[in-house]
């Protein structure tokens, strides 16, 4: 396939960051990047219920054909690194429930393809992504993140 849009997923119950990158002749191209941001006070279904909806709603509206979402590490803290798996369940149910082909990647391995260390900052990883896909500023953290995640799996496929 020569031309294809590409989300990737930086999930999390407080901000699920997404990125979507045109693939063209095996070059990339942005196209969109945003974060759902929930609200702490509300209840933890009424914000998984958010994080879906605007998924699902960002599928409709940009259509990717495949998807990749960042893999979870465990944290020392049991009850985030619950959340932040639930939020992972989520997203990949609302990619899941539109066909859409679902990949994983690991923080390491994304770091590694766009800034050429897995032992990378954020803000070197923002750096890359702005450098990459030709902005004229880096996006927010998540969503920098999320295109990311998309550009590794670029990175991945194109060398196979």
């Amino acid at each position: 396939m020569n031309e294809y849009d590409l989300i990737g997923i930086d999930p999390g119950l407080k901000s699920t960051g997404y990125g979507i990158i045109s693939i063209k002749r095996k070059k990339i191209f942005y196209k969109a990047s945003g974060k759902i941001t929930t609200n702490p006070n509300d209840y933890e279904s009424e914000r998984l219920r958010e994080i879906f909806q605007g998924l699902n709603e960002i599928v409709i509206k940009f259509k990717p054909y495949q998807a990749v979402v960042e893999k979870i590490f465990v944290n020392v803290n049991a009850s985030s690194t619950l959340a932040l798996g639930q939020a992972r369940g989520v997203a990949i149910a609302a990619l899941a429930g539109h066909q859409i082909e679902i990949h994983e990647l690991t923080p390491l391995e994304i770091k590694k393809s766009v800034v050429g260390t897995g032992k990378a900052n954020k803000k070197q990883v923002q750096f890359m992504v702005k450098e990459l896909l030709h902005l004229h500023r880096a996006p927010e953290s998540d969503a920098s993140d999320a295109l990311a995640c998309a550009i590794a799996w670029h990175n991945k496929v194109k060398f196979q």
